[in-house]
């Protein structure tokens, strides 16, 4: 017996969406791990943004801690969101600050975006 083409349909978006996550989570648990490491890169650019280095920390605890709560099922909205805004904040320190290419970021904010929205139930406390 055949399954129809809607379960085979919703099947794949679950299945692209985890490797979606995933992804994204690699993404952002490495660029995290990068700022948190002090790869002289990563000190240099946010040298250049003039917070100080105390902001790279953050910037990368919030990267490394966005991608855990991304792979965790009943955090994912939060992670989504969490790197949804750091991401927000990269497209304004590259187009105002560094003045570097944008689009990485633009991606990233707007798949993470998506993740979120589909992930938008976590936020109904009533319905767990």
């Amino acid at each position: 017996m055949s399954r129809p083409a809607y379960l085979n349909a919703a099947r794949l978006k679950t299945i692209g969406f985890s490797a979606l996550k995933l992804l994204l989570a690699a993404f952002f648990l490495f660029a995290g791990g990068a700022k948190l490491g002090s790869l002289p890169a990563t000190v240099e650019v946010f040298e250049r943004v003039g917070f100080g280095q105390w902001f790279r920390y953050l910037i990368g605890f919030l990267e490394v801690g966005g991608a855990a709560l991304l792979l965790w099922p009943t955090t994912v909205f939060y992670g989504a969101l969490l790197l949804a805004l750091v991401s927000v904040g990269a497209i304004w320190a590259q187009l105002f600050v560094l003045h570097e290419d944008v689009i990485h970021a633009v991606v990233a904010a707007a798949l993470l975006a998506a993740i979120s929205w589909t992930h938008r139930k976590q936020l109904r406390l009533e319905e767990r």
